[in-house]
């Protein structure tokens, strides 16, 4: 499989990859840095934001407009006029905690997970901003809330709490946005890494990031095998998206955290952001309505 880099963005925790269909660009975002990054499809021109703040997640929103969380709180912002309007406190009473992971679902809720910076085990959450903006708590005794999916028929709901080295499948009702724990579906090995953020493919198979794994491994979350990995030549791996008008491409996120100088050596690469050529395309990400 061809792996090229997209652009050497040399972050510190790259995150957030999405595509936006009507900019024909892909986003990722350096969370620590609080920059916000757009790379052009066809003009290969990059644009980038930055934020007084740890910014985590995108989301595409109407017209030229995103949704980004920020530090501890979730935010629309127009990439055009760059105004930043506050949409709701996630946890605004633990400064020690930040937003990390998200993505909206078929109805338009924003789902969001966080970690403490100190990443205190059990610390964080897993929440739901429905509709109306209440913030709703989903799971609670989190450590580092990472990647999440939805099946195609919108019934199961896929989880990754980092450090448990698992995905776990709900139980998931598309109209009321209830979840109910089923089952573990992945377990990953140890000598493998920790699984970050994932995507799905419109085969239903989940590409899961591992951060400490050099790669992105694709996984029957059915049957828990191991089906594929992409050898990225990297150890942090952070997240994944399906980009191209085609949804045909990965774009795969890495991070050149934890890393000490003479493995920074060895892997110059860290922090750079990926593409792949696929066999398989993907689905396309749920869009904030609102």
């Amino acid at each position: 499989m061809q792996i090229t880099t997209l652009f050497p963005s040399q972050c510190i925790l790259a995150e957030g990859p999405l595509w936006h269909k009507e900019r024909n660009s892909c986003f990722w975002v350096d969370i620590e840095r609080g920059i916000l990054y757009e790379y052009g499809w066809d003009n290969r021109e990059l644009n980038t934001w930055s934020f007084d703040y740890r910014v985590t997640l995108v989301i595409q929103a109407n017209n030229n407009e995103v949704i980004l969380a920020l530090d501890r709180s979730i935010a629309r912002f127009d990439l055009e006029t760059e105004k930043l309007e506050w949409l709701v406190d996630v946890e605004h009473q633990l400064p020690n905690n930040r937003c990390n992971d998200g993505a909206c679902d078929s109805q338009g809720r924003i789902w969001v997970g966080t970690m403490a910076l100190d990443i205190q085990q059990g610390a964080a959450s897993l929440y739901c901003i429905e509709n109306d903006r209440s913030v709703v708590k989903k799971i609670s005794d989190i450590t580092i809330s990472n990647g999440l999916a939805w099946s195609a028929d919108d019934r199961t709901f896929y989880y990754i709490d980092t450090p448990t080295k698992m995905v776990q499948a709900y139980h998931y009702d598309s109209e009321s946005g209830e979840i109910g724990f089923d089952r573990t579906a992945i377990e990953i090995p140890e000598e493998m890494g920790s699984p970050d953020g994932m995507a799905i493919d419109s085969e239903g198979m989940l590409w899961i990031a591992h951060y400490g794994g050099f790669g992105v491994c694709r996984w029957n979350p059915e049957t828990g095998k191991l089906m594929e990995k992409i050898e990225i030549p990297v150890p942090n791996v952070t997240s994944c998206a399906f980009v191209g008008e085609n949804l045909d491409k990965l774009l795969v996120t890495t991070a050149s955290e934890n890393l000490s100088e003479e493995e920074l050596r060895k892997y110059p690469e860290s922090g750079n952001v990926f593409l792949a050529e696929m066999k398989v395309k993907g689905r396309p990400a749920y869009i904030y309505p609102f």
